[in-house]
């Protein structure tokens, strides 16, 4: 029976020590959560203080870039640390996505930001697969926008095109602008590709949109001459509207009729190979 008694005992006292023990580790568990919630709150109050002097200090490095760089006599800007490279870093990542973003916002078009509050936007024209020239325009980021240079042909009609459009739908004036320019430098081109290609055909007058084109056509078989005038009244299109054809001698009414037809509806230089071909039968 003392034997009973004394084994009650000690899984008794065992009992104690545990019920110690559990107690202490929770209480000491609670001092640590304590202790880590004080830490992250130090740590919280740290990054507010710094964050609030990033928000401050970027937007001064946002104004210096977008001044070009320059910065004299600023010291806080002027200053190498660790830290305020990486700030100048953000500032220009931001800067970059505000110009990627108007990047794609007016079509896609080359565009370059320069100083005081300007950007240049590149044209680049192209005929054939082939690229031609490129004309840049240079437009104030101001309310309202204004052209302040640019290198666009005298006779494309950039001010009727600005005042249309321009304020309210950048896009839609760039576009109307390239194609324009993608229309005269395609009808130049064709210009140049007959006085290469076509020997025997003469260009006897032009004009510097190339809207009006007179060609001398020699057939070698038959020695007649053919006078044809092309008329580009719409200017965005590479084609004529209206084209007439003389000559001299009696022609075939119904051939020349066709390649009337041809002559709107094919690139000159195409078509008169077409032509000459069919003549010299």
């Amino acid at each position: 029976m003392s034997d009973l008694i004394s084994h009650l005992s000690v899984l008794e006292e065992q009992g104690r020590k545990r019920k110690t023990k559990t107690q202490q580790h929770s209480h000491r568990g609670v001092e640590d959560l304590k202790a880590t919630v004080d830490s992250l709150t130090i740590q919280r109050d740290q990054l507010k203080a710094e964050l609030a002097g990033h928000n401050t200090f970027l937007p001064k490095l946002r104004t210096v870039l977008d001044n070009g760089g320059a910065h004299e006599g600023n010291e806080d800007m002027d200053n190498g640390s660790e830290n305020n490279k990486y700030l100048r870093l953000m500032a220009q990542h931001a800067q970059l996505k505000d110009l990627l973003r108007a990047h794609h916002l007016i079509g896609g078009y080359d565009l370059m930001k320069t100083r005081d509050k300007k950007v240049c936007i590149s044209l680049a024209t192209e005929y054939g697969g082939v690229y031609l020239e490129t004309y840049n325009l240079e437009i104030e980021l101001r309310e309202p926008l204004r052209i302040s240079r640019h290198s666009i042909p005298h006779f494309i009609p950039l001010k009727s095109l600005a005042e249309q459009s321009m304020q309210t739908d950048i896009r839609g004036f760039l576009d109307t602008l390239s194609l324009h320019l993608n229309a005269y430098s395609g009808r130049k081109q064709q210009m140049k590709l007959i006085k290469e290609h076509h020997t025997s055909v003469e260009v006897m007058e032009s004009n510097p949109p190339c809207s009006k084109l007179v060609l001398m056509l020699t057939v070698p078989k038959e020695n007649t001459k053919i006078c044809c005038m092309l008329n580009y009244s719409d200017l965005t299109s590479c084609l004529p509207r209206k084209v007439v054809i003389e000559s001299d001698d009696k022609l075939d009414s119904k051939q020349w009729k066709k390649n009337r037809t041809l002559l709107m509806e094919t690139p000159v230089h195409t078509a008169l190979t077409t032509i000459m071909g069919l003549t010299q039968l």
